[in-house]
């Protein structure tokens, strides 16, 4: 019973990313394969470019919590290396604070997508609550973009069976992440480049904050160290390929 309850406390927190719910995620790769050959469609198909992931080594960067006044600098380094990004919004004092950014973003051919609107943890709050953290961010999204968001990502990702049903009313899916640099801890960029890089592998979905003070000038470094181990970038929706993100389901490598 000991080791069982030592091997449940390792897996809880492991597993934070859910809030140690038993949550069904499906992965990059089973999404890919879900759609087999019959490639995408629509405007998701005019979103996807060149790049196919069932052939490429892919990896998928994605920042939670902006816009902040770090993103500027950071949309200015992803076009310069060629990078694109998925941005996870707060609405609250973020997408209302720095419209000009949002409307960047999504210019610039990042994928824009919703982290709430003030960052309420899903799984404790009244479905209502939930409706609204969702539908609000999603609506200006819309108005400054001129396309609703189709993914977003619960606040630390806790989620459950009500967040995914509310999800799927709202259309939207949700992404959690495989890579973290905690750069919530530390202001050293350095550190947060190499905790991306121990972490990275195909499929992987980076998680980056850049709100944070180290986190912006640590992305050259992570860029150019991932491309030369053959790495190459894309979008969440890119990433899963020609599957397509379904609303309701949770999407993790």
């Amino acid at each position: 019973m000991r080791l069982s309850a030592l091997a449940s406390a390792a897996a809880c927190l492991a597993l934070t990313v859910s809030g140690c719910a038993q949550v069904s995620t499906t992965s990059p790769a089973s999404a890919r394969a879900e759609a087999g050959h019959g490639g995408a469609h629509g405007a998701q198909a005019a979103r996807l470019g060149t790049v196919d992931c069932r052939e490429a080594k892919c990896i998928a960067l994605t920042f939670d919590a902006g816009p902040s006044e770090n993103s500027a600098r950071l949309l200015d380094i992803l076009k310069e290396k060629k990078v694109p990004a998925t941005f996870f919004l707060l609405g609250k004092r973020h997408i209302d604070t720095y419209p000009e950014l949002v409307k960047r973003m999504a210019a610039e051919g990042h994928e824009v997508a919703s982290h709430t609107w003030d960052h309420k943890i899903l799984t404790r709050i009244p479905d209502a609550r939930i409706r609204e953290e969702l539908k609000r961010p999603d609506d200006a999204i819309e108005r400054l973009t001129g396309r609703r968001p189709t993914l977003m990502r619960p606040p630390q990702g806790r989620t459950d069976a009500d967040v995914h049903r509310i999800a799927k009313e709202e259309g939207l899916a949700e992404v959690l992440w495989s890579v973290t640099a905690k750069d919530y801890t530390t202001e050293d960029s350095a550190l947060i480049t190499k905790r991306v890089l121990d972490q990275a592998s195909r499929d992987g979905i980076i998680l980056l904050h850049d709100i944070y003070r180290g986190t912006v000038p640590a992305v050259p470094g992570i860029i150019d160290a991932l491309k030369a181990r053959g790495y190459v970038f894309v979008t969440v929706p890119q990433l899963l390929a020609p599957g397509r993100a379904e609303p309701g389901k949770v999407y993790r490598p």
